[in-house]
C-alpha cells in the first residue's frame, strides 16, 4: 500500500512543482509550493504510515544510520521524472522525511537571472569562486548550472564532492566525476586531497565547512584548479570574515595572503517569493579586483560593501540593491525584500523614500551608471 502512496505523492510533486515534501505523524502530507506550506487532502498520516513510506525509498545503509544516530540524508530518483534530497529523522520516537525536489533540467543562466559577469569569473584557469546564502536560498541550483555551463562549452576534467548528489550531469565537452561523500569518498578533506591527484580542471566542494576542507580548497585554487565551494552565509563582506574567522588566530594573517591572491568572486544569494506566484533569486556579486584583494590581505573587510557599491563598472551588486529592484519593478512584496535584506532598516528607509519622490543622489548616478552598462552589454552579445 504504502509504495503506491509514495509514487502518488510524488506524482503530485512532480506535477504542481512542489519544491519540498513534508512527511510526519498525525497530520496529512505536506508540500511547499512557492515558498508557502499547502496540507494535501489526504488522510492523517499515523506512526506505522511514515515507517513504511520511509522504507519504501531508504536504503539499508541509510535505515541503519537512521537507527544508529537519529537521522539521515541521501539521494533518491523517481524514474527518470525527478530527482529528491531525503532527509529522514526521528522525532517524539516517531519517523519524519523532507524530501527536497532536485528539477532533472539545468536552468540557463538567463533564466536564474545571474550576473552576466558570472561566465567571465568562472572560465579563469584557477582561483576560488564562492557561492554562498542560507539553505534553500538556490546555492545548489546555481552551481549545477555554471557546472553544466561548463559541461557545454569548455573540454575540462570536473570533479563534484557532493553530499548528496543531488544533480546528475552527463559527459558532454567535459568529463565530469560526481564523488558521494560516504557513499564513494568518506569526507570532504579526504575527497579533496585525492581530488589533486585526478588530473581535475575544475573541482566543486559541496560544502566547506570546517577549517580543513576550507584550507584544502584555498590550496587547491593556488596549485592551479578552478574550485567551487559553498558557504551558509549571507554577503560577500561576512563570507571573507567566516572563513578567516574559521582559523586560529596565529594563521589568520596567512590566510587572509592566500585568500587574497585566490579568491575569484563571491556570489551571495536569496530566494524570494515572487509576485503572484513562484520564486526569484537575489544576488549580490563581488568581483575580487586588486583593490578588493587588498582590502582582504590588509584585514579590512569592512570597506567591501562600499566597494561592491562603486564596482558596479565590473559587474559588481549588492544585494540590497538587487532586493530593492525586484521591489521597484514590483516582482515582490516589500515585507519579502525587507526580510531577505543585510540591512532592513535601510532598504525600508529607501523604499519609503523612493514612495516619496525622493531619489538619493547616488541612485541617480546609480541610474547613469547603469544605462551606460547595458549600452555596454548591448554592444557585446
Amino acid at each position: 500500500m504504502s509504495f503506491i502512496q509514495i509514487d502518488k505523492l510524488l506524482e503530485t510533486v512532480v506535477r504542481d512543482r512542489v519544491s519540498d515534501l513534508h512527511i510526519t505523524t498525525g497530520q496529512p502530507p505536506v508540500c511547499r509550493v512557492g515558498g508557502r506550506m499547502r496540507k494535501l487532502e489526504t488522510k492523517s498520516l499515523g506512526p506505522e504510515d511514515t515507517v513504511s513510506l520511509m522504507k519504501s525509498i531508504t536504503p539499508e545503509r541509510n535505515q541503519q544510520e537512521l537507527q544508529e544516530r537519529g537521522g539521515t540524508d541521501f539521494g533518491f530518483a523517481f524514474g527518470d521524472k525527478a530527482r529528491f534530497r531525503v532527509a529522514v529523522f526521528k522525532q517524539r520516537g516517531h519517523i519524519a522525511m523532507v524530501l527536497r525536489r532536485i528539477p532533472n533540467e539545468f536552468l540557463t543562466f538567463e533564466q536564474l537571472g545571474l550576473p552576466s559577469k558570472i561566465g567571465e569569473l568562472i572560465v579563469r584557469p584557477r582561483g576560488l569562486f564562492l557561492v554562498t546564502g542560507p539553505t534553500g536560498s538556490g546555492k545548489t541550483t546555481s552551481l549545477a548550472s555554471m557546472i553544466n555551463w561548463l559541461n557545454d562549452t569548455h573540454d575540462h576534467h570536473i570533479i563534484t564532492l557532493e553530499d548528496p548528489i543531488e544533480y546528475y550531469h552527463q559527459h558532454k565537452m567535459s568529463t565530469i566525476n560526481q564523488r558521494e561523500i560516504g557513499v564513494d569518498v568518506p569526507n570532504f578533506p579526504e575527497a579533496l586531497r585525492r581530488a589533486l591527484r585526478m588530473d581535475p580542471d575544475v573541482i566543486l566542494v559541496g560544502e566547506m565547512r570546517d577549517l580543513e576542507t576550507i584550507s584544502s580548497a584555498i590550496s587547491a585554487a593556488e596549485t592551479g584548479h578552478m574550485v567551487f565551494g559553498t558557504l551558509h552565509t549571507t554577503g560577500a563582506q561576512g563570507t571573507v570574515d567566516r572563513i578567516i574567522d574559521v582559523f586560529p588566530t596565529n594563521q589568520q594573517e596567512q590566510i587572509r595572503t592566500q585568500l587574497s591572491t585566490s579568491i575569484v568572486g563571491i556570489l551571495s544569494q536569496a530566494l524570494l517569493p515572487r509576485k503572484p506566484k513562484g520564486l526569484v533569486a537575489a544576488y549580490e556579486l563581488l568581483v575580487v579586483t586588486s583593490a578588493i584583494a587588498n582590502l582582504i590581505r590588509e584585514g579590512k573587510t569592512f570597506r567591501i560593501n562600499s566597494s561592491i557599491q562603486t564596482g558596479r563598472k565590473h559587474g559588481m551588486q549588492l544585494l540590497d540593491d538587487a532586493l530593492f529592484d525586484l521591489w521597484r519593478k514590483q516582482l515582490c512584496e516589500e515585507k519579502d525584500v525587507v526580510m531577505k535584506s543585510n540591512n532592513p532598516a535601510e532598504l525600508k528607509q529607501r523604499i519609503a523614500n523612493f514612495k516619496k519622490g525622493i531619489i538619493s543622489d547616488d541612485e541617480d548616478g546609480d541610474e547613469d551608471d547603469e544605462d551606460e552598462d547595458e549600452d555596454e552589454d548591448e554592444d557585446k552579445h
